[in-house]
């Protein structure tokens, strides 16, 4: 009998048991016959094999993890529970020093304290973080809910400290370290503060620190809340050489987060040092000069800017009004700041980088260069110059008959009808034009950035008939070639740009990128970087041409419209300048002067704002700066 034909005998399609013999086959192994020979099967032996697979698996993983929490990370583990009772604190860094050209420190630290809470390390119990907030209060005399407001602000996680007090002297932290002792969470801490020289004119230049906001942090995400960094002037262009890296100090607190003692300090370094080429003495000459002139001729204000032709390195650089940095670490800083941002006289603006006026004049020796390279001009071409000329139906004054004119006696006399010619053409002078005026300026360092190690320089500009068509809608004159030759109509500059396109001349050629910093070095006295001459450009103009226009500035001191500047002990040569503004005929005063006239080391450029007449204005601000450069 066959095992299949007990399906139609036994099981029937409606058995209760919801199976069919082919399932239950399935189950067993093989088929045997019983003694009356009717095949059976045999029952499969079940496999205990997985279990024990799985049991093992199991316990490997639990090995390895045991393993990796006790050994591999161990040491990681041990770190959060010591963070119950440890805690690492940084300890500011000093920032590095400035000193002027002759080792005068310009900027240093002075030691500091600061009330500071660490709200990661207040009880958790709320009834007794209000007591703590209640104590602070009483001993601060600052309101309870300030406190609260602040902590809330910044979360009761942080590590970073929250201040309540600071630039505390010595006295008054002794105290509040006496009365806060059992407070936990509350640390009397000492911070390097910066201090300032107080030398008039140098609040633009040095610029300021101060602690570091939402956009700061955007910018430096290595930064935190609780750090300073640098403002403006050469703090904030140099910050990454200036600012130390800072120190840890771990201590020990109990479990109300009182500090109990100290387990390790690691030191700060203090950042680099600058050393400047500005002199000190030469910089405070200047903005004393300056601010008089500005003073007695009722100015806005003004700049004046000292360079060494030979090499772009700054010798002093002032601007009138301007502000004393050291307001920026003082009790009421931020009444002070408000009142200096708020301030129509704009103190913080450094005029001799970020303003930009009409040069008037003193353009006109970079002009005749332009001439006298292109050809369009000799030494030898004159012109007899009257007191205005007419084209179409305008007309274009100087400010007195000239007579016969050559180039020399043009920038000695600044004479109007020669540089319009020049300029555009008229007479026997074909002119430049527009397109080679405009190539000439730009080439002399107008329009651009000069690339001075400061923030917030302008780059003043440089108009041409593209310019005027897309900014006025109106097509470009002849008339305009003109008033761009004299320096007047759209043409802005900065006068630290004059500066340059002048040095220009003196040195022979070169047009040189500023600097400030001469060099920067280590705590230890090292070099960290060596600044040496950068040249834009050289060759801008042979030297035979440039030997002309030096013949024409110094022709205005021996007998020109800078004769004033003529008795001081050494042979200058220079360039007055009155360049008209607005639609009420007022006019800033400009000179630009350089000397010794045979070997030039100092270029200076002093601009008064609505000073009037240049040689009566910006005239004594020169003469008295040279005069005390050449007696020092």
């Amino acid at each position: 009998m066959s095992i299949f034909d007990l399906y139609d005998d036994h099981y029937l399609p409606g058995d209760k048991s919801g199976r069919n013999l082919r399932q239950d086959v399935l189950e067993y192994d093989h088929f045997d016959k019983d003694a009356t020979g009717v095949e059976i099967f045999q029952e499969k032996k079940k496999s205990f094999w997985l279990p024990y697979l799985f049991s093992f698996l199991a316990f490997s993983i639990l090995l390895v993890q045991l393993l990796r929490l006790q050994i591999t990370q161990g040491s990681f583990n041990r770190n959060l529970a010591e963070g119950n009772r440890v805690r690492s604190r940084e300890i500011a860094a000093p920032r590095g020093l400035i000193y002027d050209s002759s080792g005068k420190i310009l900027a240093q630290n002075k030691a500091s304290f600061n009330l500071e809470i660490y709200p990661l390390d207040f009880p958790r119990n709320a009834k007794e973080k209000e007591e703590i907030f209640q104590k602070l209060s009483e001993i601060t005399q600052i309101p309870k809910t300030e406190i609260q407001d602040k902590v809330t602000k910044k979360g009761f996680l942080t590590y970073d400290p929250i201040v309540l007090k600071e630039n505390l002297d010595r006295d008054t932290a002794m105290i509040l370290e006496y009365k806060t002792i059992n407070l936990p969470g509350v640390v009397v801490a000492k911070d390097p503060v910066r201090e300032y020289q107080s030398i008039s004119g140098l609040g633009p230049v040095l610029g300021y620190v101060s602690k570091v906001t939402d956009q700061d942090l955007k910018n430096h995400p290595d930064y935190r809340l609780s750090d300073e960094i640098g403002q403006e002037g050469l703090e904030s262009f140099y910050e990454k050489y200036l600012r130390g890296r800072p120190g840890v100090l771990e201590i020990e607190v109990d479990s109300r987060g009182r500090q109990q003692r100290q387990l390790s300090a690691t030191s700060p370094s203090p950042g680099n040092n600058l050393t400047l080429s500005i002199d000190a003495g030469l910089e405070a000459k200047m903005a004393e000069t300056l601010g008089a002139e500005v003073s007695a001729v009722n100015s806005p204000g003004g700049a004046v800017v000292a360079v060494n032709p030979q090499t772009g390195q700054i010798l002093g650089m002032a601007s009138v009004p301007t502000f004393d940095n050291n307001i920026f670490t003082s009790l009421n800083m931020s009444e002070e700041y408000t009142k200096l941002i708020n301030d129509p006289s704009k103190p913080m603006f450094n005029r001799a980088i970020s303003g930009t006026y009409p040069s008037g004049s003193i353009v006109k020796p970079i002009v005749a260069a332009a001439g006298l390279q292109e050809g369009i001009i000799t030494a030898n071409t004159t012109i007899n110059a009257p007191g205005e000329i007419k084209v179409g139906n305008w007309t274009y004054p100087d400010w007195k008959v000239h007579g016969l004119t050559d180039v020399r006696k043009a920038i000695a006399e600044s004479v109007n009808i020669f540089f319009y010619a020049l300029a555009g053409g008229w007479d026997k002078i074909k002119g430049l034009g527009i397109a080679k005026l405009d190539d000439y300026l730009i080439k002399f360092g107008f329009q651009d950035k000069t690339g001075i190690d400061l923030p917030g320089e302008a780059s003043g500009l440089v108009p041409t008939p593209e310019w005027k068509e897309k900014n006025k809608k109106e097509i470009w004159y002849l008339g305009d070639t003109y008033h761009l030759g004299i320096g007047q109509g759209d043409f802005l500059i900065t006068p630290l740009q004059m500066a340059m396109a002048t040095s220009v001349i003196a040195n022979g050629g070169e047009l040189l990128r500023p600097q400030i910093v001469s060099k920067i070095t280590d705590k230890d006295g090292h070099v960290v970087k060596d600044f040496q001459k950068d040249i834009k450009a050289k060759n801008l103009i042979d030297d035979q041409n440039l030997q002309v226009v030096r013949e024409g500035m110094r022709q205005a001191v021996t007998s020109g419209s800078a004769k004033r500047l003529s008795d001081l002990s050494v042979p200058v040569a220079a360039k007055t300048g009155t360049a008209q503004f607005g639609a009420d005929g007022k006019t800033h005063a400009w000179m630009t002067a350089f000397a010794p006239y045979n070997n030039p080391q100092i270029m200076i450029v002093a601009l008064v704002e609505e000073g009037g007449e240049g040689y009566a204005t910006a005239g004594p601000v020169v003469y008295d700066i040279l005069n005390w450069y050449f007696n020092h």
